[in-house]
């Protein structure tokens, strides 16, 4: 037996390759590994990132209706991105933009954090009324569009009728139709449409966080604005950096609803980058600048998604 055991020893160090060696299983799982993932690339690869390289080459060139037909578009460089950061237009579209944001992420993540923190307690038909919060994340953009230009309507909207009914303005206005009305009425929509997500988000984390905690506080004898400093706001800072980086993305590529509401107008003073983007694209037929206005919105938050991706996921020790 130990002579049979010897021999095989002896053919083992003669023939090393009949038992594989750590190095070659480590490279035979590494391969198994890259053809798994090899379907998730090659699917990332053409639906997100080709699309965005074309769109990024087009900017780039004087690409039009002409040059699309005839596949000659020129190359001109930094050409589209001069002139639309010259241009008067998209001045105001960017301070647009930026109070469209800022308001309709401030309110929503107020106004859903206040529900997510009444609802986080028990009481009769709080399940109904959840239900019915959100309806209007179910509805689509567009729904609500049409929904909301009725309402708003001048001539024969519901809000003006009851306004008027209660004696608090004197003539119906305009809210779609008149410059300083018409993008305060959108974000007013959008806040409608945006709460649902926020209070969705925020009350499953109110929901996980340990219900000890409340009684350890309670016990010690902490107030109520003590124990939402103390333990509600820091059990909540992941998600909270979650919801508001979620709603700056949703929030700048709102597009259908503005589209549906006033297209832009009246005189430019409800464009913002989406719909500006849109309209030199498919009404000026000038793709190059649109394709120049949408890599900045796509540059602008890859930049805040860094930003969050460097400090919002570091966990505290």
């Amino acid at each position: 037996m130990a002579q049979l055991r010897k021999q095989y020893s002896t053919a083992q160090i003669r023939n090393p390759l009949s038992i594989p060696s750590a190095e070659a299983r480590r490279r035979k799982q590494k391969m198994t590994r890259m053809l798994f993932l090899l379907p998730a690339v090659c699917y990332m690869a053409f639906v997100y990132v080709l699309p965005i390289a074309y769109n990024l080459l087009i900017s780039f060139q004087n690409y039009s209706l002409t040059t699309m037909a005839n596949g000659n578009a020129e190359f001109i460089g930094l050409d589209n991105y001069i002139k639309i950061l010259g241009n008067p237009l998209m001045i105001n579209t960017i301070k647009n933009t930026a109070l469209f944001v800022f308001f309709s992420i401030l309110v929503q993540f107020s106004a859903g954090f206040a529900l997510a923190l009444y609802f986080n307690r028990r009481f009769p038909l709080s399940r109904f009324l959840r239900m019915i919060l959100l309806l209007p994340w179910l509805l689509p953009l567009v729904v609500a569009a049409t929904a909301f230009r009725w309402i708003l309507s001048q001539t024969n909207g519901v809000l003006n009728e009851i306004l008027l009914s209660l004696h608090l303005i004197g003539e119906p206005m305009g809210w779609l139709v008149t410059p300083g009305l018409a993008l305060f009425s959108i974000i007013l929509v959008n806040i409608w449409a945006g709460i649902p997500f926020n209070f969705v988000l925020l009350y499953s984390g109110l929901q996980d966080i340990p219900k000890d905690y409340y009684e350890a506080a309670k016990i010690d004898g902490a107030s109520r604005i003590q124990t939402f400093l103390k333990i509600t706001l820091p059990s909540l800072r992941h998600t909270i950096a979650v919801v508001l980086m979620l709603g700056f993305i949703y929030t700048m590529q709102v597009f259908d609803l503005v589209l549906g509401l006033t297209g832009g107008g009246p005189a430019n003073s409800s464009q913002i980058l989406s719909t500006l983007s849109y309209s030199f694209s498919f009404m000026d037929s000038n793709y190059g600048q649109g394709a120049a206005v949408g890599n900045l919105m796509l540059f602008v938050m890859m930049l805040f998604s860094l930003i969050y991706l460097r400090y919002g996921t570091k966990e505290d020790y």
